[in-house]
């Protein structure tokens, strides 16, 4: 069924009046930018999208992502009309404790919601993730499968933000012809006129990147007009960027074009005056039953069409790339490393996904320019590219912070277990979407290499010191830091069965070997025990674990009975059971924590800890971490101390 002109119009007004009531009620949000979108936002909803609410997670439905995420309202509005689930119940409780409409749309919280933005720019970049694995399964699976969509709205802020830079340009160039952005051109930002701070070109701007450009002018409230440009749009094998001019806050009398309608709550008073310009009734949440049920079954009746012509393929193939696991037996091929050998950890993680990559259908590796130094080439595949859209290789460039948020736009497609990688120091690039991945769940390895001032020569710049503690903080973030190949090797396989996000940070340098690498599994493991009741216990991270063995050593030579542990991921290690945790910590015996890093956190552990409080320094890596007091010698003396 098709929605009348006059339900076209009642749907444009529910969506308007949400979009002021919400806000209203919250005494919070931003109503302007809702409110001048409607059009838009009911014609992707009702007429454009392929999209299954009975059945949110249908595989090949269309992916909404509202990057200027604080016009929530919107969305909700729209998933409320669509039905999703959401009741006017929870779009008055908009914005409140525990309620299902954020102040930011977030994923696994409401239904219909893809990704969780805020943030400004990040969806934006989510989207091209997005759009980077719908052509990848398209090109694997098969269009009867996979084919469908990506849209994302995108306001000033989204592409002031540098990461959008780095996203459109990556799209322009992988010609990502199932990716189409609207652009709210509205030349509005909280300060005032956009010309207070930008005189870009966008057209030109999108056009050097290789994007379908498409100024529509003023047509925001021509439903059949946004229809047929959004319909063009997908004719083309390029990225699409739609330009609407748009009116923030229309058709308020009082606020309409002015910066003080995106964020300032209307009073009761504007709003009133606003519903009688668009001639409905003055009650909040106004949404008539009748217009209600008409939009719902619409949508219903164009979603059947849609998903009756489609069969998920009976291949275990599929099954495992939908689920981000691997294929049965995937990890009986993974490599050991014997006692005594020596390699960096960078290398072992190229062994440990050369031994899965044929077994794990989802993986899609990838490096900031990087690929010789990270170690998570896949030998086996080719790269990603316009022509090449099966590759499962992604060269991001260096766009560490873009690489990050396309990796978790990936993620949460589905389908995809995107690996991306980088020198560890610059973990700070890409803060905002790690904390996003563990804000929204997305199974993402976010590989680090570099992992010390063991970097050498490149000096400070280069050399991490905090970054390990910092994304140590960050909730919901699985982090390891292997104490060599064969922790790397069991790193890898704990990061695949993880329902989450992890960062795995390895070593330039090469380290021996001296663990089985079972103490990845609980987080810590013993490495070296006692002979007798241990006098001190020495706990290390990475490369220092090695110290600390040959520390254990000398140790042992004075008569000083000393245990070692490895703790590769502190995290794991704090939801182990207290039997476990006083088997690697005994009551009462010191601990001392050895890390070439920040000390910031070992107090938990440790009663003394041997780290580096400051930056790094440019020479020979062995020397640096020498003169920075990691080595045996300095482990040991602290270590007497600690006894005594």
């Amino acid at each position: 069924m098709h929605l009348t002109a006059e339900q076209d119009s009642n749907a444009v007004a529910i969506i308007r009046g949400m979009s002021m009531d919400g806000p209203l009620a919250a005494n919070s949000g931003h109503q302007g930018t809702g409110m001048a979108l409607a059009p838009l936002a009911h014609v992707l909803y009702s007429r454009v999208m392929n999209h299954d609410p009975a059945n949110p997670q249908w595989p090949n439905r269309d992916r909404f992502v509202l990057s200027n995420g604080h016009v929530s309202i919107m969305q909700y509005a729209m998933l409320f009309l669509s039905g999703y689930g959401l009741t006017l119940d929870d779009l008055k409780n908009f914005r409140q404790w525990e309620s299902a409409t954020p102040g930011h749309p977030e994923v696994g919280h409401t239904a219909g919601v893809e990704v969780t933005t805020g943030p400004l720019g990040q969806g934006f970049a989510n989207a091209v993730g997005m759009a980077i694995a719908e052509a990848n399964q398209r090109a694997r699976f098969g269009a009867d499968v996979v084919d469908h969509y990506t849209y994302v709205i995108a306001g000033d802020g989204c592409l002031m933000e540098g990461i959008s830079h780095e996203a459109a340009d990556m799209a322009g160039h992988l010609g990502l012809g199932h990716l189409i952005c609207i652009f709210d051109d509205n030349k509005i930002t909280i300060d005032g006129d956009t010309d207070l701070t930008t005189s870009v070109d966008m057209a030109a701007r999108f056009r050097s990147y290789g994007w379908d450009v498409v100024d529509l002018g003023d047509i925001a409230n021509d439903l059949d007009g946004i229809q047929a440009a959004i319909d063009a749009a997908k004719q083309t094998d390029k990225p699409s960027f739609l330009m609407l001019r748009t009116h923030v806050g229309h058709p308020s009398p009082k606020w309409e074009d002015d910066h003080s309608a995106h964020g300032n709550p209307f009073t009761a008073e504007d709003v009133t005056a606003t519903k009688q310009v668009m001639g409905i009734p003055d009650e909040p949440f106004w949404a008539p039953d009748d217009v209600v049920a008409a939009y719902r079954a619409a949508v219903a009746e164009r979603a059947a069409a849609a998903t009756s012509e489609w069969t998920a393929p009976d291949s275990p193939e599929w099954v495992a790339a939908q689920t981000g696991t691997g294929l049965d037996g995937w990890d009986t091929d993974l490599p050991s490393y014997d006692q005594g050998e020596s390699l960096a950890t960078r290398k072992a993680i190229q062994k440990a996904l050369d031994a899965t990559f044929e077994n794990l259908p989802g993986l899609m590796s990838g490096s900031a320019d990087l690929k010789g130094s990270n170690g998570v080439a896949l030998g086996a595949s080719h790269p990603f590219s316009t022509d090449a859209p099966d590759g499962q290789y992604i060269h991001y460039g260096i766009r560490e912070h873009a690489m990050g948020a396309i990796a978790v736009g990936m993620a949460l497609h589905g389908g995809a277990l995107p690996v991306t990688a980088t020198f560890f120091v610059f973990a700070d690039y890409m803060r905002p979407p790690i904390r996003l991945a563990a804000l929204s769940g997305a199974k993402v390895c976010f590989v680090f290499t570099h992992d010390s001032v063991g970097v050498g020569e490149d000096g400070p710049t280069h050399q991490p010191i905090e970054q390990l503690a910092s994304l140590r903080v960050i909730p919901n973030l699985h982090v390891i830091r292997p104490a060599d190949g064969n922790e790397t090797i069991q790193a890898w396989a704990d990061i695949v069965r993880h329902d989450g996000p992890s960062a795995l940070i390895l070593s330039r340098q090469n380290i021996p070997v001296t663990t089985d690498g079972s103490a990845v599994a609980r987080g810590a493991g013993i490495v070296c025990a006692a002979a007798s009741t241990p006098q001190v216990v020495l706990v290390a991270t990475g490369s220092e674990v090695a110290v600390c063995a040959e520390a254990a050593d000398t140790l042992a030579e004075k008569g000083i009975a000393c245990q070692v542990v490895s703790m590769p991921s502190i995290d794991r290690f704090q939801s182990q059971d207290a039997a476990f945790r006083a088997e690697i910590f005994p009551a009462g015996v010191p601990v001392l924590s050895v890390e070439a890093g920040v000390t910031f956190g070992w107090a938990a552990y440790a009663d003394d800890s041997i780290g580096i409080d400051r930056f790094g320094a440019s020479a020979p890596g062995g020397l640096v971490l020498d003169k920075l007091g990691i080595n045996p010698t300095n482990v040991v003396e602290r270590a007497i101390a600690l006894v005594k």
